[in-house]
């Protein structure tokens, strides 16, 4: 059962159960990764992420999510007004919206590709039991080139860079893509962006969602944030290491 079926006093008790850990929050994060179905078997980890964040006060909220081959057009923005779920209705950040479709050819405001499978309303649950008031826009990727991903990336860093705004890239792996993400995180590290080019455009990656994944890592690196993977290091294998965050700092550190 996903998220979307849970009541909001099983949100929020799971939030509270986590919380009592004395997690560590952080006032600076900026992007966060998040997988594409909140379930039982994730739901505490996710939990555990959210709860990192140490401010409410987002103006708008970005998710960035991946549909490949499923609209003609790259960048789609659906144009809801309002989305609702069981525990209320949020805006849509019109404005911002077309400030997306203003900056380049391949943002377009199209419906194409949002249907009732997209991860926006997963994480619209966690949203609403954890932040105090924001909006919301929806970007997705049909086409996960690299041309494309670096357009997205570069939209981002330019629109959203001195703005108060949340990203959340939905993707995920499996337990047996540690050693992949540290990999990933290594060239990201060293700055070396044609190898991550090229693993993107290799089709051998593990991520359910690669092209969102590239695109966070991108634009986590231009606006040198710290990447923290807290289920990359576990002995047993986490079922999906790829939930975590990434946070301004005066000097990015790389974890994993």
């Amino acid at each position: 059962m996903n998220i979307t079926s849970f009541s909001r006093e099983k949100v929020e008790n799971g939030l509270k159960s986590v919380q009592q850990e004395s997690l560590e929050k952080e006032n600076n994060i900026r992007l966060i990764f998040s997988p594409k179905t909140i379930h039982d078997d994730n739901f505490e980890e996710v939990c555990k992420m959210y709860s990192k964040l140490g401010r409410d006060d987002y103006d708008t909220i970005i998710v960035i999510e991946s549909h490949p081959g499923s609209a003609d057009k790259k960048l789609p923005m659906p144009s809801f007004k309002h989305l609702e779920t069981s525990l209320g209705t949020i805006l849509a950040n019109d404005k911002l919206r077309n400030d997306f479709a203003d900056e380049d050819d391949d943002f377009y405001i199209n419906d194409d590709a949002f249907d009732e499978d997209v991860s926006i309303y997963n994480q619209l649950m966690m949203l609403q039991s954890t932040l105090s008031d924001f909006s919301i826009l929806s970007i997705q990727i049909t086409d996960e080139s690299s041309f494309i991903v670096k357009e997205l990336a570069y939209a981002v860093e330019e629109i959203l860079a001195s703005r108060s705004a949340l990203i959340i890239c939905c993707c995920e792996m499996n337990q047996n893509g540690s050693e992949e993400l540290s990999r990933i995180l290594d060239m990201i590290h060293s700055n070396n962006i044609s190898g991550i080019m090229n693993y993107l455009n290799s089709g051998d990656s593990s991520v359910d969602g690669v092209g969102t994944f590239i695109a966070g890592l991108l634009i986590g690196k231009k606006w040198n944030l710290s990447f923290q993977f807290p289920l990359l290091n576990e002995e047993k294998g986490a079922e999906n290491p790829l939930i975590g965050t990434a946070a301004l700092q005066r000097e990015s550190i790389f974890h994993g």
